[in-house]
């Protein structure tokens, strides 16, 4: 299998248009932000942080922390 060279990669090594539609799993649906310097996206609503893993974002509410304010 070969990767298309055009294939961008944007923050965490995540698809720029990935991004631009991932969405938090709880039922407000919030857009996420990145944090790319602890590899993690954040709910704009209800300050969840998601891991990234091997750049592959992780959206379970179980797997997410909630950040410190």
């Amino acid at each position: 299998m070969t990767e298309t060279p055009s294939a961008a990669t944007g923050p965490l090594g995540l698809d720029p248009e990935l991004l631009a539609i991932l969405a938090c799993p709880d039922t407000h649906h919030s857009p996420l932000t990145v944090d790319e310097q602890a590899g993690e996206l954040l709910c704009t609503t209800c300050d969840r942080a998601f891991p990234v893993r091997d750049g592959i974002p992780v959206l379970l509410l179980d797997e997410a922390r909630h950040r410190d304010a």
